[in-house]
């Protein structure tokens, strides 16, 4: 049975007009394909407030913010709605306690009176609530009162400035939903002890957009200009997950091989003047627009993450994206569970010496070969992946409806 025509509210983490692609996005983008959608943005703080007055997104949420009869934007999709609320005070800087807790009462209840209000002004009724991966609003959902309320678990908490509250914050959400969904079996099994009504549903990718890449008319991304062949490309945030000590054995190991890293740089973990190879190019981030181009320059696509404590948490949307492009794909062992979506198209590798021996096996690619990854992909889409959710959304609706 297929969830259609259901009022569904998302309260997000992420904004609806970030650069990069992002799973809560997506996902409301796909509900409204058939369900009318509403997408609480990440609220901004009053700190955001005064430091973002002259960006294009500030401009664009500034006739919103402080009108309730106004705090809608519109999309190109009519059954998908942007809520914008006002600013909200800045709170993390307070040290975890009955102070925090106070001042975030008052953040729920600045956003909650806003979502509210368009609730009355639009009769919303039997609804349902998804908390996609925005725990610093643990409780917001009490104050809406939905059918059925729901935590979409993205990523584990793992940098310093979310698990100062974070990690009290999430845990309180997990235990006050209806039930939760992650993606990665780990993850899964974590929510699990504090909910026992938790399900597994992986990432996926928007292959549409990354099979672009085959198109023979695309031209490679201008920004490979004057980059020697070939090419070993990474597309995607350098942060804490990048395993640093393994790349910097690969530019050793591989003095004739260009290493491309395209995307934004997290100085907290990377510094760009420290981290440097004379076959190392770092180019900056794009647009996600821009993701097929810069596919199409890259011989052989790599996740290069560490193996931690964590790691076995996290399923990345770019695993699909690469595969969906049809690049050969080399990652490191991190996740165990990613094999049971890629059969034997994805070498796995423990260390630098086996991550070497895999590209250099991947640089003599045949159509045989990509064919069989472009058919891995396309058996994990988006659109596969949102029949799994509304599935199991309009199962525990049916549930709370006594159906």
């Amino acid at each position: 049975m297929s969830l259609q025509k259901k009022n569904i509210i998302i309260f997000s983490q992420m904004q609806f007009d970030g650069k990069l692609e992002s799973t809560n996005y997506t996902m409301a983008k796909l509900l409204a394909k058939d369900n009318f959608v509403y997408y609480v943005d990440r609220p901004y703080t009053w700190r955001d407030y005064l430091q973002f007055k002259n960006t294009p997104g500030f401009k664009s949420r500034r006739p919103h913010f402080f009108s309730a009869k106004n705090s809608i934007i519109e999309t190109d999709n009519p059954n998908l709605k942007i809520i914008i609320s006002p600013p909200v005070p800045s709170i993390n800087m307070l040290p975890e306690g009955k102070i925090y807790r106070m001042a975030l009462n008052l953040n729920e209840w600045i956003v909650g009176s806003r979502v509210k209000k368009v609730i009355e002004n639009l009769k919303i009724t039997d609804y349902i609530y998804i908390n996609s991966y925005n725990f610093t609003l643990p409780t917001l959902h009490k104050l809406l009162n939905p059918t059925l309320s729901v935590y979409h678990c993205v990523d584990p908490i793992i940098e310093p400035y979310q698990t100062k509250h974070g990690l009290i914050s999430e845990d309180i959400l997990v235990k006050n939903v209806d039930m939760v969904i992650c993606t990665s079996k780990e993850l899964r099994n974590k929510k699990a002890l504090l909910n026992p009504n938790a399900y597994f549903v992986p990432n996926a990718a928007n292959i549409s957009h990354s099979s672009k890449t085959l198109d023979p008319d695309l031209a490679e991304s201008k920004i490979l200009e004057g980059i020697p062949k070939p090419i070993i490309g990474y597309f995607g945030a350098i942060e804490r997950r990048i395993d640093y000590d393994l790349m910097q054995e690969l530019f050793k190991a591989n003095r004739d091989k260009s290493f491309v890293m395209t995307g934004p740089i997290d100085r907290y973990y990377i510094k760009e003047e420290e981290y440097k190879a004379p076959n190392l190019f770092l180019t900056g981030p794009v647009p996600y627009d821009e993701l097929p181009a810069v596919l199409k320059g890259f011989d052989v696509a790599i996740i290069p993450f560490k193996k931690d404590e964590v790691s076995s948490d996290i399923f990345p949307l770019k695993l699909f994206e690469y595969l969906g492009s049809g690049r050969p794909v080399v990652s490191t062992d991190f996740n165990p569970d990613l094999k049971d979506f890629t059969a034997d198209t994805v070498p796995y590798c423990t260390n630098a010496k086996e991550f070497s021996a895999a590209i250099k096996m991947a640089l003599n690619d045949t159509p045989e070969l990509q064919k069989r990854r472009l058919e891995m992909a396309a058996d994990n889409t988006w659109e596969h992946r949102i029949d799994e959710i509304k599935s199991l959304l309009q199962i525990n609706f049916d549930k709370k409806h006594g159906i």
